[in-house]
């Protein structure tokens, strides 16, 4: 008796091309590499802005590695969706990726606006300190959601996902490293504090809802393995291991 595919990708396989790929699926697939694109796209631009702003040569050098790496990342996700028929040459320009909405708008983890990105990605960012503090919050939350899609059962976009992890990791590492630089003094740590409560629940809200109807239906395809509370509850530990060595916890 032939298995059906839902079992099949249910029970850890994977498809390796668009070509044996179901309806549902393919839609579903869509969805999550478009919400990596769109949300790699506008924090691309979103720190692209801050790039001057950095204090010395080095800093700057970090903050276009970190911006350049992203939009490389969208790009990699990008030709993949070429392959189940984005048109990849039009895609990246449909978008203000650069557009923000009201610093204090109260968006939740809802989608605005006619991209996909992540929530957390419309708001604007407040100068260099406050870029380097969603830089780190942002960053791990990225470093765990990457380990999560890194057993994605397309195995394409497995692959492209574990290629880019290292890199968001090395990005946190530069964000610590301008953080620690920031919180030298007490008017750093205290802008930096403020920063960090501000961004805080925006990032945590990029996690969705605890018993989510999505995760269990992608969950049912292989696209997703873990609840989105485990994913939150490992990024909050990483937070804090982070945050309190620097008085920010």
């Amino acid at each position: 008796m032939e298995m059906k595919i839902e079992d099949y990708l249910a029970q850890g396989g994977q498809l390796t091309s668009p070509g044996n790929v179901p309806p549902r699926y393919r839609g579903e697939l869509m969805r999550l590499m478009a919400s990596f694109v769109d949300s790699e796209l506008a924090g691309a631009a979103g720190f692209a802005d801050t790039i001057n702003d950095a204090p010395g040569i080095r800093n700057r050098i970090a903050a276009a590695k970190i911006t350049q790496e992203k939009l490389d990342h969208a790009g990699r996700v990008l030709e993949v969706m070429g392959e189940f028929g984005a048109d990849t040459a039009r895609y990246d320009t449909r978008h203000d990726w650069a557009a923000r909405m009201a610093r204090d708008a109260d968006l939740d983890a809802a989608r605005h606006g006619d991209d996909m990105r992540l929530s957390v990605f419309h708001y604007p960012i407040a100068g260099y300190v406050d870029a380097v503090v969603l830089n780190v919050l942002m960053g791990l939350a990225t470093v765990v959601q990457l380990h999560e899609m890194g057993r994605v059962s397309y195995a394409p976009l497995a692959d492209a996902f574990r290629e880019i992890a290292p890199r968001e990791a090395a990005h946190v590492d530069l964000g610590l490293k301008g953080l620690r630089q920031i919180v030298g003094d007490d008017a750093g740590r205290q802008k930096a504090a403020q920063s960090v409560a501000y961004w805080l629940p925006k990032v945590e809200a990029s996690f969705g809802q605890a018993g989510s109807a999505r995760f269990e239906k992608q969950a049912r395809l292989g696209l997703r393995h873990t609840e989105n509370e485990t994913l939150r509850e490992d990024w909050a530990g990483r937070v804090a291991d982070a945050m309190s060595p620097l008085g920010l916890g």
